[in-house]
């Protein structure tokens, strides 16, 4: 029996040999750096704000910075079921002005408390934040200055900032430019989540003020003191009598020692953080089925800034009241049988409010008197 070559598919075709080509001359070695990422410049400023962040540690903070997840030991003690609250968010095109302004300490702060407003509208209160920090190049002192108002504003509320990221990412983002953004977690009994579901007809609608544009409708307010009025930040604008660029970085405030002050005295069914979409978004977020809201339109002072962007760009009144918080930051829904209370400990506490509204049949609407 003969032996058979090999099967038509393993034979070779075009065996005729290649010529070898030159090697190409060899590159200079590359690295991460000469890419635009110099990871050891990155480490040494790490290392200089690790300690911003380790100041607002407690004892429930288990990990340290550098890891790679943080770790928090929820006091199980203290709670009989509870329950985790989270958030996210960023800061937006109020950056912006940050960086024309070198203003850096003010955005971190903006951050914290936006994320603690919006989980204390639950009746949580704040355990842990995370952050994340992106540009092209990372300056250090920048970096140093925004987690340093992160790690301030995390300590007023009561807080650790137990972790996050700094991602450097050449050629995404203009040259001195960053993006930022938080995550928080916080905790509230089961029993004592503020969902909403208790608002009635007749429920009183308080609204505490704000500081100013907070963190949102900035795209919008950019466009009128910069493109339309042509201000510079350091403009001053007689009709605020403060210079444009201060005006517009005034801080996020933090409601959150006024509402532990509310919840603990169980004088509130529903809590309404106003934020990007303003008044006529956020309100129906926290609204059950059949209610809607009455807003008294002239029933609190609106701040002159906001008086002013709209005299600037002749912008609808509708168009205002879905864009900017208008100079209220938070509002409160009340029974009317516990104003009184509600009253008397804000006045206490120093609090200014005003009485904007009430709630009544509808379908989750906000509608304007």
């Amino acid at each position: 029996m003969g032996t058979s070559g090999p099967p038509e598919s393993c034979k070779i075709w075009n065996a005729t040999p290649v010529p070898s080509k030159p090697f190409p001359k060899r590159t200079p070695a590359l690295t991460y750096a000469d890419a635009g990422v110099d990871v050891s410049s990155a480490d040494r400023i790490k290392q200089r704000i690790k300690y911003l962040a380790q100041r607002t540690f407690n004892k429930h903070v288990l990990s340290e910075i550098g890891g790679f997840g943080g770790l928090f030991k929820l006091d199980t003690a203290r709670y009989k079921n509870p329950v985790l609250v989270s958030s996210a968010d960023g800061v937006g095109t109020k950056l912006k002005i940050a960086f024309e302004m070198n203003m850096h300490h003010t955005v971190g702060a903006d951050l914290v408390n936006h994320c603690v407003n919006d989980i204390a509208v639950q009746g949580a209160t704040p355990l842990f934040f995370l952050d994340y920090l992106a540009t092209g190049k990372l300056d250090g002192e920048a970096a140093e200055k925004v987690v340093s108002g992160m790690a301030d504003a995390c300590r007023a509320n009561g807080c650790a900032l137990i972790g996050g990221e700094t991602a450097q990412m050449p050629g995404f983002y203009a040259e001195g430019e960053y993006d930022l953004a938080g995550f928080i977690v916080g905790v509230v009994e089961r029993e004592k989540i503020i969902t909403g579901a208790g608002i009635r007809p007749g429920d009183l609608l308080i609204g505490l003020p704000s500081t100013g544009l907070h963190t949102n409708g900035y795209s919008l307010a950019r466009k009128l003191f910069f493109q339309v009025a042509k201000y510079t930040p350091d403009h001053y604008v007689n009709e605020l009598r403060e210079k444009a660029g201060v005006a517009l970085m005034k801080t996020h405030r933090s409601y959150l020692n006024i509402i532990r002050k509310l919840t603990a005295a169980d004088l509130v069914v529903g809590m309404a953080h106003i934020t990007g979409g303003g008044i006529t978004e956020n309100l129906p977020r926290i609204l059950p089925k059949n209610v809607s809201c009455a807003i008294e339109l002239g029933s609190w002072p609106v701040l002159p800034i906001f008086e002013h962007l709209q005299a600037l760009g002749n912008v609808e009144q509708e168009e205002m009241l879905r864009t900017f918080n208008m100079g209220i930051g938070m509002i409160c829904v009340v029974p009317v049988d516990k104003y009184k209370r509600v009253k008397s400990l804000l006045d206490r506490a120093c609090e200014p409010h005003s009485v904007i509204g009430k709630v009544v049949k509808g379908d989750r609407r906000v509608l304007y008197n």
